[in-house]
């Protein structure tokens, strides 16, 4: 009977590429986010109706900011990216029972934002480019009855904005967008969460704007932004709003609408201030990141990256590719192998939820739907975060180490140290 062996014995291979980065180290905020937050601290105002005489407060004044770079009329801002879209679901008329349609191909706050006020999820399926099937949303329109949209921008793959948009108006179907990984791209020529009549975005610390924790809704609709500013805690404080519709849109609902008690702070909205400036910027940084990856894949005929619709400017701060001739234990090996070699790989076809990914055979709270082709595409798809804190150089060897390890997967020319380890208890 051999000794087992350790991860820590197995020597690296004398020719093995190593990243020593961190996959979850964000980009330093701004000195002027450190500022305000210090600022805020210092005044002890932290909530956002706790104002001095003629200054309406950060809070308001980030409202004005985001609503004036997105170009829509009015922005709220509230406590998260997920009560972004429960209040705007709630504001845009779901109730108890309605059937709501959402991507197959999301993260569990969407679906779990439906659940939250009652909805129904009726899930969409996927195409191979990571969009949703248009062709299977008006097919389950048609078995749903559905007159509600929730459209996740899934890691920014937007689908073509146009058709859907005149799909959307022909079937009689309300758009939500949700803009968590999409915030600073473009979709023909428009800005990413200007074509519904409501979108969302968050400033979760993985975001495109970090607070920890902090959402927007965006719309040029004032009922709809009205009915959302009262369910978002305003009281009769909404006059004190940076953009938000006249008074005559809150009097037919300010004493007919709950209040859910999901403000943003004041502390929250002097971090994420100083960030708007920036987007644009970052988002140039990504995609410089993004591409630099790309470019490692290409001609590499086991990998399957999506495409990029003409005119879409997509924001890379993440990147997906799927290797489609590969089973679970070869997917599974992958992600063990490039964790060895310093690459922290999110996989969708995991048989069971890990950390922040999961997919809807682990929402049991839905009702079950038959998603072949979305189980498909998962079952292969891999995911990882491109930080700003990586340089463009970073990201070639992230590529060329993926390359190694797809190819020792395929050919079994290296065992990870897990493997080796049983092999010493033989």
């Amino acid at each position: 009977m051999r000794n087992p062996v350790s991860e820590a014995a197995v020597p690296p291979a004398p020719d093995r590429l190593k990243f020593t980065g961190s996959f979850t180290q964000q980009a330093p905020l701004p000195q002027a986010s450190i500022d305000g937050a210090l600022d805020v601290l210092m005044s002890s105002r932290l909530h956002r109706y706790n104002t001095v005489e003629g200054d309406a407060g950060v809070t308001a004044r980030l409202e004005e900011t985001v609503a004036t770079w997105q170009g829509r009329k009015y922005c709220l801002a509230v406590t998260s990216g997920g009560q972004a879209i429960q209040i705007a679901l709630r504001a845009a008329g779901v109730r108890p029972g309605d059937a709501v349609l959402v991507n197959a191909f999301t993260l569990a706050p969407v679906p779990g934002a439906i659940e939250a006020v009652g909805g129904r999820a009726v899930l969409v399926e996927t195409g191979d480019d990571l969009r949703p099937d248009l062709h299977d949303l008006e097919t389950r329109v048609d078995a749903s009855g559905a007159r509600f949209l929730l459209l996740s921008h899934m890691r920014g793959h937007a689908p073509d904005m146009g058709r859907l948009m005149a799909l959307a108006d022909r079937l009689g179907l309300t758009v939500i967008e949700d803009c968590a990984h999409s915030m600073g791209g473009w979709v023909g020529g428009v800005r990413s969460g200007n074509h519904g009549r409501v979108a969302c975005f968050s400033s979760q610390t993985y975001k495109h704007v970090n607070s920890g924790e902090g959402g927007f809704l965006v719309s040029d609709d004032p009922d709809l932004m009205a009915r959302a500013t009262i369910l978002s805690g305003s009281y009769m404080l909404y006059a004190r709003h940076g953009a938000s519709p006249p008074e005559d849109a809150f009097r037919a609902v300010r004493e007919v609408t709950p209040n859910l008690s999901a403000r943003m702070d004041a502390l929250r909205a002097a971090v994420i201030l100083p960030q708007i400036a920036g987007i644009d910027h970052n988002v140039a940084e990504w995609n410089r990141r993004h591409d630099a990856l790309a470019d490692a894949f290409r001609g590499a005929n086991r990998v399957a990256l999506p495409g990029a619709l003409p005119g879409e400017l997509r924001v890379g701060s993440s990147f997906q590719f799927r290797v489609p001739d590969f089973g679970p234990e070869d997917c599974a090996r992958l992600v063990r192998l490039a964790a060895e070699d310093g690459v922290e790989l999110k996989w969708f076809g995991a048989p069971e939820p890990h950390g922040f990914t999961s997919t809807h055979k682990s929402w049991r709270y839905l009702e079950d739907q038959s998603l072949p082709n979305a189980d498909r595409v998962l079952a292969t798809l891999f995911d990882m975060r491109l930080p700003l804190t990586f340089s463009v150089e970073d990201c070639r060897l992230i590529g060329r180490i993926l390359l190694a390890c797809i190819e020792d997967v395929a050919t079994g020319a290296r065992k990870s140290a897990a493997q080796l380890s049983d092999m010493g208890r033989d």
